[in-house]
C-alpha cells in the first residue's frame, strides 16, 4: 500500500525564508506557552502559598495534556494551516484570561483547584497540538528528513521556552503585573498565530476562511484589550471580596502582595501578606507583648529582629531605655516603608522605626545571616511569616536556627513565633524541635490572641544558660530559660503580667508535646514543616 505525499505549498516566499518565519512563530508561541505555565504556578503560590504543590499539579497536568493534544490533532493535518490558526486563537483567549479567571474562581466560587486543573489541561492540550501541525507545514514547505525537521522545530520551541521563562519574572511581571502580563501574552499569541497563516499560507486558505480568521483576530484582540482596560477595576472588586473590611492599601511588590484593611465600624487595621493575616490592631499588643517582654528578661543591649517589618515588635523593644541598638532584617523594603510612613502603621507602631537606635536592612534573613559579618547580639527575635511555602520553610529549619546561634553573644536568648499549638500542633512542636537540634534549650509557651487563636512561642538560650533569672524550667525539649517579665518591665503593658506568663507555659494534655506522636524537625533538605502546615487548621 502506498501513500501520496501532500502537494507542496504555494508560498509568497522562497522555501528557506518561509521556513524561517514558521520557526520564528514556533519560537514566539513557545514563549507564550511557557508564560501561561509560569503564570498559573505563580498565581497558585500567591493565593495558596504552597509553591511545590502548585508547580507539581500544573506541570504534571500540562505535560499529560500536551500528549493528549498531540494525538488529537492527527486528523487535522489535512487542514494544518487553518487548524494552527484556530489553536493559537484559542490559546490566546484561554491563556490570556487564565489569571483573571482563576482569581475570580478563588474569590467568588471557591473552586480554585478545579479551575486550575481545567485551565492547565486546556492550555497543555492546545500547546501539544501545535507541533504535529507545524511539522506538517514545515514538511510541505520543503521536504526533509523527519529527524531534521523535528530537530529544527524542537530547537525553536525550547529556545522560545527559555526566553519566555526569563521574560516572565524580569520583564512581564515588573512592567505589567501578573494579570496584564498574561493578557499581553495572549494578544501576542493570537496575533502571531493568525497572521502567520493569513500571510504565509494565504494561498492554502479559502477567501471566506481568511475573512473569518481576520475577523476572529480583531474580535480576540479587541476583547482582550477591553479586559485589559478594566483589569484594575476587576482586581479591586475581586480582591475586596477576599477581605472582610474595606481595603485601604493594596500593592504587589517583587516579593509579595501587601493588603491593609480598616474596619469602618471599629477602626481595626489589619495587614495581610499574600492573603495571610500578620496583625490586627485591635489585639496585636497581646501577640507582641508576649513575643518581646519575656526575651527582655536578660541581656538586651544589642537586639536583632528577623522579620517584624511592621515595627510593632520594635515598639515593645524600645520601651527599655538600656537597649543600645536594634537591627531589623525584613525581606520586603516596601513593608518597612509603609511602617515608617503610612498612618495605618504608625498609629500602632508609634514611629518606632524612626528611632535613632534602629537600623533596618532589606534582605532575606537566611542569606543575611549566612553571608554577612555580624556583631554578637544579646537578644534575637524571629518574627517571621508562617512556614506555608518553600521560601518561608527554610526560616524554620535546623540550619536557620544554627545560623542564629552563631550570632548570639554569651548569655543571649532567642524567641521564635511558632504558630498555633492548638490548630497546628505538629508544626508548633516541630519548630521547637528544630530549635533544640540547633543546640539551644527551649521553653514553650502560648497565649490567646483572638485574631489568631491560641498562639505559641519558644524562648531559647544556650544549654544551662537561664538568662538573668538563673532559674531553669524543665520541658520535654530541654531546660530553657524562664518565661517571665523583667523586673523593670514597663508599667503600661495591656496584656502580659507575671501571672499570665506563669500560666502560658502550661499546655493541656490534648496539645502538649506528648500529644504529637512524631515530633520532627524541619531541615533544608527535608522541609517537614510544610507537611505539618498542610495538615493544620483542618475543619477550622
Amino acid at each position: 500500500m502506498s501513500t501520496t505525499a501532500p502537494a507542496p505549498l504555494t508560498l509568497p516566499l522562497q522555501p528557506g525564508p518561509a521556513r524561517f518565519f514558521v520557526l520564528l512563530a514556533v519560537f514566539i508561541c513557545a514563549s507564550c506557552g511557557m508564560v501561561y505555565e509560569l503564570a498559573l504556578v505563580a498565581l497558585g503560590s500567591y493565593l495558596l502559598g504552597d509553591t511545590i504543590v502548585q508547580a507539581s499539579i500544573v506541570l504534571a497536568v500540562m505535560v499529560f495534556a500536551m500528549g493528549i493534544g498531540s494525538l488529537a490533532t492527527k486528523r487535522l493535518t489535512r487542514f494544518a494551516a487553518v487548524a494552527f490558526a484556530l489553536i493559537e486563537a484559542a490559546l490566546g483567549i484561554i491563556g490570556g484570561l487564565s489569571v483573571i479567571l482563576l482569581y475570580l474562581a478563588f474569590a467568588f466560587a471557591d473552586v480554585y483547584t478545579v479551575a486550575m486543573v481545567g485551565l492547565a489541561f486546556l492550555i497543555g492540550a492546545l500547546i501539544g497540538a501545535e507541533i504535529p501541525l507545524l511539522m506538517e507545514l514545515v514538511q510541505r514547505i520543503r521536504a526533509q528528513r523527519a529527524s531534521s525537521a523535528v530537530a529544527d522545530l524542537f530547537a525553536a520551541d525550547y529556545v522560545g521556552g527559555l526566553v519566555g521563562g526569563l521574560a516572565f519574572p524580569f520583564v512581564l511581571l515588573p512592567l505589567f503585573g501578573l494579570t496584564k502580563g498574561a493578557l499581553a501574552v495572549g494578544i501576542t499569541n493570537t496575533v502571531v498565530g493568525i497572521l502567520i497563516v493569513l500571510w504565509l499560507f494565504r494561498a492554502e486558505v479559502a477567501r471566506r476562511t481568511r475573512v473569518l480568521l481576520a475577523g476572529l483576530l480583531v474580535l480576540i484582540v479587541g476583547g482582550l484589550t477591553v479586559v485589559w482596560v478594566f483589569t484594575d477595576d476587576i482586581e479591586v472588586t475581586t480582591r475586596q471580596r477576599l477581605y472582610r473590611d474595606p481595603i485601604v492599601v493594596s500593592e504587589r511588590t517583587d516579593y509579595q502582595e501587601i493588603v491593609v484593611t480598616e474596619s469602618l465600624r471599629t477602626g481595626d487595621t489589619r495587614l495581610y501578606l499574600n492573603g495571610d493575616l500578620q496583625f490586627a490592631s485591635v489585639d496585636e499588643y497581646r501577640y507582641h507583648e508576649s513575643l518581646v517582654h519575656p526575651l527582655m528578661n536578660g541581656p538586651r543591649g544589642n537586639v536583632l529582629v528577623l522579620g517584624g517589618g511592621d515595627g510593632l515588635a520594635v515598639r515593645e523593644i524600645l520601651k527599655y531605655p538600656d537597649v543600645e541598638t536594634v537591627t531589623l532584617v525584613d525581606l520586603d523594603p516596601r513593608v518597612v516603608d509603609l511602617a515608617r510612613t503610612s498612618p495605618h502603621f504608625t498609629a500602632s507602631n508609634e514611629n518606632s522605626l524612626d528611632d535613632p537606635r534602629v537600623t533596618t536592612v532589606a534582605a532575606d534573613a537566611f542569606t543575611w545571616l549566612r553571608e554577612t559579618e555580624h556583631p554578637a547580639y544579646d537578644a534575637v527575635i524571629a518574627d517571621l511569616p508562617d512556614p506555608d511555602d518553600v521560601a518561608t520553610s527554610k526560616l524554620y529549619s535546623v540550619e536557620f536556627y544554627g545560623l542564629i546561634r552563631q550570632v548570639m553573644a554569651p548569655g543571649a536568648r532567642l524567641v521564635v513565633q511558632a504558630g498555633s499549638p492548638y490548630f497546628a500542633p505538629e508544626a508548633y512542636w516541630g519548630i521547637g524541635q528544630a530549635v533544640t537540634e540547633a543546640g539551644l534549650a527551649t521553653t514553650p509557651y502560648h497565649v490567646d490572641v483572638p485574631s489568631f487563636g491560641d498562639w505559641g512561642y519558644f524562648l531559647a538560650a544556650a544549654p544551662g544558660d537561664a538568662g538573668s533569672s538563673g532559674t531553669l524550667v524543665g520541658t520535654d525539649s530541654g531546660n530553657g530559660p524562664t518565661v517571665a517579665l523583667p523586673a523593670d518591665a514597663p508599667s503600661d503593658l495591656k496584656f502580659v503580667t507575671p501571672e499570665v506568663l506563669a500560666a502560658s507555659t502550661t499546655f493541656p494534655p490534648d496539645r502538649d508535646r506528648a500529644s504529637v506522636k512524631n515530633v520532627e524537625a524541619s531541615t533544608l533538605l527535608h522541609p517537614k514543616v510544610l507537611d505539618q502546615e498542610r495538615g493544620a487548621w483542618v475543619g477550622y
